[in-house]
């Protein structure tokens, strides 16, 4: 375990400490709380305490885990109804017990990380229900106790996502506003659907002659929730295989590319973390490393698998596969954000390459990464026209030699950050880079131009 990682959860769990023991000798725990089971009132309100850990412990057995890492579970409904009604210190116990999930029960998760889920938990709920208490007044209304189990609810949810991504950005090394913006929408979708329910059964659960097994009638919208956000995970993993899929099978028809397509995935998704990119555009740039071949289902095994030189008729053949993929997976809305990347990832950045001779940064940035990565897992594997292939340091002098000509130099600068060029010499960027135009292309630009009326030339090309 990393030393700023063990450092954290230390942390976490003395400030968890801290905030227990202050909240328990500070805060009582409100009568409200109490299910009426007993008549004395210490037994009650132990029993209570008992109910709602009870019942967070069942809504936390069964967490679902969202596609960037984060897990959500439905137990945030009992603990925002704590929050309201029990205080900070019953809110406390309750995160802390209650939270225990199945995977600790058996063994699955090291003590560590045990210590820093329940921390993680009860430190927001605690600072949540402070909220609420610290603003409620003697009779709150409807309104008002709406209002306050929001507000409180929004200090929990917040928390919980800073302290959750922290944790993650430190035990996987990736950079904490990319975690904390791959899951933020998962805990808004999550504090929007849950914080309602748990005001309504609050404000239920206190009515005179109600009582606990009111709660009982909301049970079943909490799993539905619970299932559906289940049902959205599957059906992402389920899109995500079938797409892994139409590449392997892709990939198959020849045996020196067998494997590319998830390769040039992993290279890509490497390049866009060091870049930053956004989670969306990460997400294209996994499912378009996947696809960016399945063009190559409407070349001949004849031109596919040919050793020798290509004929100036197999080379066009070849040389439409992405355009042919982009027609293939136009139809799939779903998939729209990668056709740039399906269609664009042979240009060059001197606009000599196809289908559409794109300079600069007029190619979508997204296929100019995937074509650095596209570039260097072709050129250390085996290929039937170069069975030897290049080593890493090799591979990577090839992309500063062409960053300006074919490979987008910012791209090529990522790469050389990312795994894949760890441990392999790279002399870096020689010389400036200068957007230079085939002739052919400045020609049909100029003829394009003065079809349109514009003097040639009036539209200067980016250089940058």
């Amino acid at each position: 375990m990393p030393r700023s990682l063990a450092a954290y959860i230390a942390g976490l769990v003395a400030v968890g400490t801290v905030a227990l023991t202050v909240a328990s000798l500070a805060a009582p725990i409100d009568p409200r709380v109490r299910p009426g089971f007993f008549s004395d009132p210490v037994v009650d309100t132990v029993a209570g305490i008992a109910f709602w850990t009870a019942l967070t412990a069942i809504a936390s057995a069964f967490p679902v885990r969202m596609p960037r890492g984060s897990l959500i579970a439905t137990s945030s409904a009992p603990l925002v109804v704590v929050m309201s009604i029990g205080g900070p210190a019953c809110a406390g116990w309750v995160a802390l017990i209650g939270t225990t999930e199945l995977r600790e029960l058996r063994g699955r998760i090291p003590w560590y990380g045990t210590l820093a889920n329940h921390a993680g938990l009860m430190i927001p709920a605690i600072a949540g229900s402070a909220v609420v208490w610290s603003l409620r007044g003697t009779l709150p209304s409807p309104l008002q106790s709406f209002g306050l189990t929001f507000l409180g609810s929004a200090v929990y949810f917040a928390l919980n996502a800073v302290i959750a991504s922290l944790t993650l950005a430190l035990r996987t090394g990736q950079p904490f506003s990319r975690v904390v913006s791959s899951n933020v929408a998962d805990f808004f979708q999550t504090f929007l659907a849950l914080v309602p329910l748990a005001w309504l059964i609050a404000e239920i659960y206190v009515l005179p002659g109600v009582g606990w097994w009111s709660v009982l009638l909301v049970v079943l919208p909490v799993y539905v929730i619970r299932l559906a956000m289940h049902r959205l995970v599957e059906m992402h993993e389920m899109f995500t295989q079938t797409v892994a899929s139409l590449a392997q099978a892709v990939d198959a028809r020849d045996h020196f590319t067998s494997g590319h397509s998830r390769r040039v995935q992993e290279i890509a998704v490497e390049i866009g973390n060091v870049l930053r990119v956004s989670d969306g555009e990460l997400q294209a740039l996994e499912w378009g490393g996947l696809l960016h071949d399945i063009g190559k289902i409407g070349v001949r095994d004849a031109v596919l698998l040919k050793a020798d030189r290509l004929t100036k008729e197999e080379r066009a053949q070849m040389n439409a596969h992405p355009v042919i993929g982009a027609n293939i997976i136009a139809p799939v809305r779903g998939l729209a954000p990668e056709l740039p990347i399906i269609r664009h990832h042979h240009e060059w950045y001197n606009g000599s390459g196809y289908p559409d001779r794109l300079i600069g940064e007029e190619i979508p940035r997204l296929a100019r990464i995937l074509h650095v990565a596209d570039a260097f897992e072709a050129m250390t594997a085996a290929r039937p026209y170069r069975m030897t292939p290049l080593t890493d340091e090799q591979a990577i002098g090839e992309l500063r030699r062409f960053a300006g000509i074919q490979f987008d130099p910012v791209a090529v600068d990522a790469f050389a950050r990312t795994k894949y060029a760890s441990g392999a010499r790279d002399l870096g960027r020689q010389v400036p880079v200068r957007v230079i135009p085939s002739i052919g292309q400045a020609a049909g630009r100029m003829a394009g131009e003065a079809a349109a009326g514009q003097a040639p030339g009036s539209s200067p090309i980016d250089a940058s």
